[in-house]
C-alpha cells in the first residue's frame, strides 16, 4: 500500500492552529492511517462507521466513503455495512449516510444477473454457448478458448445444476486432463468413488482411462479451466448422462 500523505490540516488550519493541522496530517494521517496492524480497506470501513455512529455526515464523510470505494469496498459491502450499523446507531443515520453513498458509488453497476455476477468474479471470459458438446450436457454450458495452440486449455462455465455426461479420456501415450476452478462452486466424481467439491484454487488431475463427470452444483455457476495433458492418439469416450437421483446426493 502506498503511503498515506495528508496535508489537509495545514491547508486549512496551518496558520490558524499549527498544533491541530501537526496532529490532523502527521499523527492521524501520517502514522495511524499508515500503522499495518490492520489493512487498509478495514481501516477505511472502521472509520465509515465511528463517522455514522456520530451522526457525522458532512464532507469529511464523503471523503472517507469514498476513500472506502478506492480500498475496494463494493457497493453491495457498503449497504451491508450501512445496514448493519444502523441497527446499533440509529436508523436515521442510516437514512443520511446512504443518501451519500449513493453518489460515491453511483457510477457502479449493480450486477443482478446471476451469470453476469459469476463473469465478474474471475478473469476469465465465460465465451459462447457449447452448443458443440450440448448433447453430452444436462443444462447449459459455456466454453472460452484460452490456447488452442502448444497445449489446449478452455474456460468451461456451467450453469446452476449443469453437468456434462460420464465421459473417458483415451491415449496411446500420455493423455489425460487437469481442471483448475477459476470461479463458483462444483464437483467432479469419479466412478465408483464419492464426488469431490470444487472451489476456485482447486485443481483435479485426470488420468486417461478414468471414468467421471464435473459441473456446477444446483446453487452456484462453475467455472473450470480445462487443459488438454498431450498426447498420442487422443480421444474421448462419452457415457450416459448423470442421473437426477446420483446428482442429487450430492445436495
Amino acid at each position: 500500500m502506498e503511503k498515506i500523505v495528508q496535508t489537509a490540516g495545514r491547508d486549512a488550519l496551518g496558520e490558524f492552529a499549527p498544533d491541530f493541522a501537526h496532529f490532523n496530517d502527521d499523527i492521524l494521517f501520517g502514522e495511524n492511517w499508515n500503522n499495518n496492524d490492520i489493512d487498509h480497506k478495514t481501516r477505511c470501513i472502521v472509520t465509515v462507521v465511528a463517522l455514522m455512529s456520530s451522526g457525522i455526515t458532512d464532507s469529511s464523510l464523503k471523503y472517507h466513503l469514498e476513500n472506502a470505494k478506492k480500498a475496494g469496498v463494493s457497493r453491495k459491502e457498503i449497504a451491508a455495512i450501512i445496514t448493519h450499523a444502523a441497527f446499533y446507531v440509529g436508523w436515521p443515520k442510516g437514512w443520511a449516510v446512504f443518501r451519500m453513498a449513493k453518489e460515491v458509488w453511483a457510477g457502479d453497476v449493480v450486477l443482478t444477473d446471476a451469470k453476469e455476477a459469476h463473469a465478474a468474479e474471475m478473469f476469465f471470459p465465460i465465451g459462447a454457448p457449447n452448443d458443440a458438446f450440448a448433447q453430452y450436457f444436462i443444462g447449459q454450458s459455456y466454453l472460452a478458448p484460452v490456447s488452442t495452440s502448444q497445449v489446449g486449455i478452455f474456460n468451461v462455465t456451467f450453469e446452476p445444476g449443469c453437468r456434462n455426461n460420464w465421459h473417458i479420456h483415451h491415449a496411446d501415450k500420455g493423455g489425460g486432463q487437469i481442471l483448475i476452478c477459476v470461479a463458483g462452486r462444483g464437483y467432479y466424481q469419479e466412478w465408483g468413488k464419492d464426488a469431490v467439491e470444487m472451489k476456485p484454487g482447486d485443481c483435479i488431475n485426470i488420468p486417461v482411462g478414468i471414468k467421471h463427470w464435473h459441473g456446477a452444483a444446483s446453487d452456484s455457476w462453475f467455472s473450470h479451466l480445462a487443459v488438454e495433458v498431450p498426447g498420442e492418439n487422443t480421444s474421448n469416450e462419452w457415457c450416459e448422462p448423470v442421473t437426477d437421483e446420483e446428482y442429487e446426493k450430492l445436495e
